[in-house]
């Protein structure tokens, strides 16, 4: 079924549906992990956005529940040079169309993938449609700028969860603490504030054991201080940080007294907290192989980054910049100085990609042993 991908500078390149009739619209950006393709589809984080992976062939080891992320798929729509639509794995249940499909996300093939990354790095990322309803371009284009831009979009409230739970039997339980909550082990207690989070953040914090509590994004500082947190999580997510307020300024008063550790937009919402500024990337960092360095130990890790915004520390003196991004140089993690607060841009529990970066987790606990002695 002919396809037509448009974007708001009047590109536009002609493919083939792979999952039948429709029209999705969002933020293109490019990912350039040659595996993960489930978990970057169930990634919160790409909320609102079209992602074109840059390997040529996607789909061919399938779809299995191990391998999930979150509770659905996330991104707007899918684009890939060819799709596999016989999957070869012990563990797939189903093939990739047959999962989008299900969800009612598009998905694309046959453009000229090569082509539309280079046009994405060299212009910036930008608002484009797929669709197989309208076949002129012109009208597509049109229909593209009237988007929202992902600047000033409040998404991380968007996917955030309903009601509080904890993790069990790898997978979330839902629990009510509208009449206190029961902790139910004897590590510190963490609460995880969910903005879009991934499942094995929560799987690696309880390997450190950690008796973790994750909770919707609006909840206020006094509704998490009622829970007797002895530290604070902020997780991964989708969006523009700057105009999180009540994450921002619950940050900033979590840093006072407890310890607090960010990834991805966490560490953004904990660089706005602390005084830093935002500011967006003109194509973001995506796919599981970017090179970053340790700046204390100068060792260079092969990382799974997913963000679109970026946090300048320059002008705060009380953090000192502990990682640093190979390709473009901007931060991709810091530290306080004198506090238990640490944070990190890229994603150190992996899934998709390398785990050289696990150790974000335990230097974590570390820092809660030494600051609550539990």
């Amino acid at each position: 079924m002919k396809a037509i991908l448009a974007l708001e500078d009047g590109t536009w390149f002609e493919g083939s549906s792979f999952t039948g009739p429709g029209e999705s619209g969002g933020e293109a950006i490019f990912n350039t992990g040659m595996t993960g393709y489930q978990e970057v589809l169930t990634d919160p984080s790409y909320t609102g956005q079209m992602v074109c992976m840059t390997y040529p062939l996607i789909g061919n080891y399938g779809i299995t529940q191990e391998d999930i992320e979150s509770s659905r798929i996330h991104v707007a729509a899918f684009i890939v040079k060819e799709c596999c639509k016989h999957p070869s794995n012990w563990r797939s249940v189903k093939s990739l169309p047959e999962y989008l499909q299900e969800a009612g996300v598009m998905g694309i093939e046959g453009i000229d993938t090569r082509a539309l990354t280079r046009h994405l790095r060299i212009n910036g990322a930008m608002r484009g449609i797929i669709s197989t309803e309208e076949s002129d371009p012109a009208k597509l284009v049109e229909k593209a700028k009237q988007l929202p831009t992902m600047e000033g979009q409040n998404l991380a409230d968007k996917v955030t969860c309903e009601t509080c739970y904890a993790w069990a039997d790898d997978k979330p339980v839902p629990v009510d603490v509208s009449s206190g909550y029961k902790w139910k082990g004897n590590g510190p207690r963490l609460v995880l504030v969910d903005y879009g989070l991934k499942w094995n953040i929560l799987r690696l914090l309880e390997e450190q054991g950690f008796d973790v509590l994750s909770v919707p994004s609006n909840y206020t500082e006094e509704q998490i201080r009622a829970l007797g947190p002895d530290a604070i999580f902020l997780s991964n997510g989708p969006g523009d940080p700057a105009v999180l307020d009540l994450a921002v300024s619950n940050a900033r008063s979590f840093c006072e007294d407890l310890p607090v550790a960010g990834i991805c937009l966490g560490h953004q919402i904990l660089g706005l907290a602390l005084g830093g500024k935002a500011f967006k990337l003109k194509f973001g960092h995506h796919g599981c192989n970017h090179p970053v360095m340790d700046m204390e130990s100068s060792k260079i890790e092969i990382s799974s980054q997913n963000h679109g915004f970026c946090v300048d520390i320059s002008d705060c003196s009380d953090l000192k910049i502990t990682h640093k991004n190979l390709n473009d140089e901007t931060l991709e993690g810091f530290a306080h100085k004198t506090k238990p607060i640490i944070a990190i841009q890229f994603h150190p529990e992996a899934a998709p990609g390398p785990h050289d970066s696990c150790y974000f987790f335990s230097r974590f606990r570390t820092l809660v042993k030494e600051a609550t002695g539990k």
